[in-house]
């Protein structure tokens, strides 16, 4: 059944063995070669690899969707299913022979371990399991055995969160793949996904990163058990159990140790493991000796198809694929998705029209081996491939260009999440195999330049989809910092605060206070924010100097609080201290991170600048401070000066009028001295009525806790009585419908009184009050608040009678201050 058995070598053996590299180098030793591989993605692989050596224009890559076929091409790489057997050249190897026994595409195998041969040299690739095949089928063929390089060892059950670095984590659907993937990306950084599924392109990228180093683990289907190289040292099996495309079975030992052999590489040992220690999903004691030992049972048949069918007519096709081998070792292979496709086109009147010599059947034939890449199920893919006939068996036989541009243009959108774009990539490899049809399209050239491309552009959106979701670098770089050695993690900080370790933003240092990325998931925050606190002590002592060694114009104090700014950042709150004139500066939580000395230097710095400004601003506060704590001032005088540092320099002289008539001529000359006026009603510092002063005296009087409302906007002297800021604690004595300002309302009872004459009736000139915007209801009650009743009208003028300040207004000051007593009891002895 074989022909030039005599120069045949099987070369069998465990995995990591060197057979691929063993074979490559054969091919590149003789004139002429050929490779055929079970993956695109190997194919692809070892293509690149020949390349370098032999150079591009001599090698050529051929899969069901890519052909690079140079005119002078001399050295083939191939799928399979690809490998151009009518082509004569020196050498031909098959790799992963074994697959002959696999139900789906095990016919192809044995067709190539039957025909596919070289004019000097074949050689078959597989596992030792395949020893009694080869015997069989190919009688004298030299069986040479190769042993692993490294030793492969079983490691036990291990979790997800303690896998060690260099792992590749094993599962049997894309679901599965992504819940893997997804949970490393929360435990230790992510991983990078390899799939059967994926295009060359995407599976490479994401290669890469795991090779380079950028993620420490791998997640992936079988499809990393077929040769495919990469520096894994330890395999988990997420699961035990794969969907073969007809039921849920349990893997062989040899499918088990096909894939547990990819750990370990050349001579380094590997270890093999799963994530569960029970049920259906855990190995058994004996699978694990099997695989540790690489003994597994050898295979009793392989699958067969007719390789070279007879295309007489579809009926003959279709018998002479179904036709039972004769060999004992071979079974005939299960109806397969293209002979499936073909007995339902077979059932169509008109593809019997069409189909009337063996020219048609063959292109028949040819369509019905167009793959179901997008795994639609036999009805709907034969509904497609009957559509692709339909253009080829009428007119010139081409597919129209329009039909293909249009399904091209529809799938090139790289927008969607990673099961949309894996699905355009699947469509699109149906496209990319129509344009590799040399006869299928009018410029195939042009056209599988095309549907390349957009598989390309769809691979790097795959790529970069599967990245952002499953690969969070921050993490991945801090996890492998930080267990090395946390002094070397480099962690800068920008211009505008951006903290970064190496290019990956982990957060933003605002001040003294360090926040988390807001795109950083809950479970990554506690490690950035112990990687950032270990790393930027030495940055938030450079500012804590920075802030001591800053000038006054540097600090600025809230509107709407009683918070000290630095450089644009609160670094402090103003608390109640000895008095309104020295609060206490209480630092922001964000500083607790410096030390005992530098948050004292911080403080002191803060306090001086407070009373800078309360000196600068606030005078009269600073001075009446002052007289508090001077014991040669009368006892009258410290009342005084309490009650107005209580109010923050604005009081009514009602609430410390007992100690203000009590003041002698020197402390009342004191207390002008330091800007206060004494007025009739009121005693405050009319400096306090602007702007800047006014806002430093109600954060000061917030900083102790006193409600302060909002204030009233700069200028008016007469407020309505809703008005914002219209009562005495912004300078304004209410008054009926009206609030004035007080030092509006001290200069109208100065000229009251300088009009009065004695206890006389009189009327006051009504142009000072009307000037300044007050009603006559408003005058009349200030009238009234200074000693005046009303007398009877002249000459329909309101007059007014000086009948003096009542008790009820001289009334004592409050028994609860201290200094309202001392000038009580001075007042008596005086």
């Amino acid at each position: 059944m074989s022909r030039a058995d005599h120069r045949v070598t099987a070369v069998l053996g465990p995995t990591n063995t060197g057979k691929t590299h063993l074979a490559v180098e054969r091919m590149c030793a003789h004139s002429s070669g050929m490779i055929g591989f079970p993956l695109r993605l190997l194919a692809r692989e070892v293509y690149d690899r020949v390349v370098k050596i032999k150079g591009a224009n001599q090698v050529a890559l051929i899969t069901g969707e890519e052909k690079i076929v140079p005119k002078d091409a001399r050295w083939f790489l191939c799928t399979a299913e690809s490998m151009p057997l009518e082509r004569e050249v020196a050498f031909v190897a098959l790799d992963e022979a074994q697959l002959g026994a696999d139900p789906e595409r095990g016919h192809v195998f044995t067709d190539r371990i039957l025909r596919a041969r070289g004019r000097e040299e074949t050689m078959l690739l597989g596992s030792e399991s395949l020893r009694p095949m080869v015997k069989a089928l190919v009688r004298d063929a030299e069986i040479i055995t190769r042993p692993r390089f490294s030793t492969l060892s079983y490691a036990g059950v291990r979790k997800i969160s303690r896998l060690p670095k260099r792992s590749a984590i094993v599962a049997f659907s894309a679901e599965e793949v992504y819940a893997v993937a997804e949970m490393l990306r929360r435990l230790r950084g992510g991983a990078a996904v390899v799939m059967g599924a994926l295009s060359p392109r995407t599976r490479n990228a994401q290669v890469a990163m795991f090779q380079a180093g950028e993620v420490d683990y791998l997640v992936a289907t079988d499809a990393i058990g077929m040769g495919l190289n990469m520096d894994v040292s330890h395999v988990a099996f997420a699961s035990l159990h794969k969907f073969d495309g007809h039921r849920q079975r349990r893997l062989t030992v040899a499918e088990m140790a096909q894939i547990a052999g990819r750990a370990g590489r050349h001579q380094r040992d590997g270890t093999f493991g799963a994530l569960v220690d029970d049920g259906p999903s855990a190995f058994g004691p004996e699978e694990v000796l099997a695989i540790e030992e690489h003994r597994f049972a050898p295979l009793e048949h392989l699958y067969w198809r007719e390789g070279v069918p007879d295309l007489s007519s579809i009926n003959a096709l279709i018998a002479s694929l179904e036709l039972r081998p004769e060999a004992r070792v071979l079974r005939a292979a299960p109806e397969a998705t293209d002979l499936a496709v073909l007995k339902r086109l077979a059932g169509e009147d008109w593809v019997r029209d069409r189909v009337r010599g063996q020219k048609m059947v063959a292109r028949l034939w040819a369509a019905c081996g167009l793959p179901d890449f997008r795994k639609l199920g036999v009805d709907p893919h034969a509904r497609f491939v009957g559509r692709v006939f339909g253009y080829l068996s009428e007119g010139l036989g081409y597919v129209p260009h329009e039909w293909f541009a249009n399904e091209i243009a529809r799938l090139d959108n790289v927008a969607g999440d990673v099961e949309t774009l894996a699905g355009r990539i699947a469509a699109a490899r149906s496209w990319a195999y129509i344009a590799n049809r040399a006869d299928w399209l009018a410029d195939p050239a042009h056209w599988s330049a095309r549907a390349g491309a957009v598989e390309e552009r769809l691979s790097d959106a795959l790529h970069l989809s599967l990245t952002q979701r499953f690969v969070d670098k921050r993490t991945t770089l801090l996890m492998r910092q930080i267990g090395a050695d946390p002094r070397a993690l480099p962690v800068t900080v920008g211009p505008q605060g951006e903290v970064s370790v190496e290019d990956h933003p982990i957060g933003t240092l605002t001040g003294f206070r360090f926040t988390v990325a807001p795109d950083a998931r809950l479970a990554d925050k506690r490690l950035l924010l112990a990687a950032a606190e270990r790393r930027l002590g030495s940055e938030r002592g450079r500012r804590a100097q920075a802030l001591i060694d800053a000038p006054d114009a540097d600090f600025t104090l809230a509107d709407d609080a009683p918070a000290v700014h630095w450089a644009g950042h609160e670094v402090a709150r103003l608390g109640p201290g000895p008095s309104l004139a020295r609060p206490r500066v209480l630092l922001d939580r964000a500083l607790d991170c410096l030390d005992r000395p530098v948050q004292a230097a911080v403080r002191e710095r803060l306090e001086r600048w407070i009373a800078a400004q309360v000196a600068r601003r606030l005078p009269a506060l600073g001075t009446l401070d002052a007289v508090l704590r001077d014991a040669q001032a009368s006892p009258p005088l410290r009342a005084v000066a309490a009650g107005l540092v209580d109010a923050g320099g604005i009081a009514t002289r009602m609430s410390i009028g007992h100690a203000v008539d009590a003041l002698d001529s020197a402390a009342r000359k004191r207390l002008r001295a330091a800007g206060v006026t004494i007025g009739a009603l009121d005693l405050f510092d009319p400096r306090l009525l602007k702007p800047e002063p006014a806002r430093w005296r109600r954060m000061l009087l917030a900083a102790r806790g006193v409600a302060v409302s909002a204030a009233p906007p700069a200028g008016p002297t007469v407020l309505p009585r809703q008005a914002a800021g219209a009562h005495l604690q912004h300078g304004y004595r209410p008054l009926g419908s009206q609030a004035v300002r007080v030092d509006l309302a001290e200069r109208i009872a100065r000229a009251v009184h300088d009009a009065r004459d004695g206890h006389r009736p009189f009327a006051p000139d009504p142009a000072l009050a009307t000037s300044i915007g007050m009603t006559p209801d408003t005058l009349a009650r200030l009238m009234a608040a200074l000693g005046f009743r009303a007398a009877r009208p002249e000459d329909g003028q309101p007059r007014w009678a000086w009948r003096g300040l009542t008790r009820a207004v001289q009334t004592a000051p409050p028994r609860d201050n201290a200094f309202a007593a001392l000038a009580e009891l001075g007042a008596r002895l005086g």
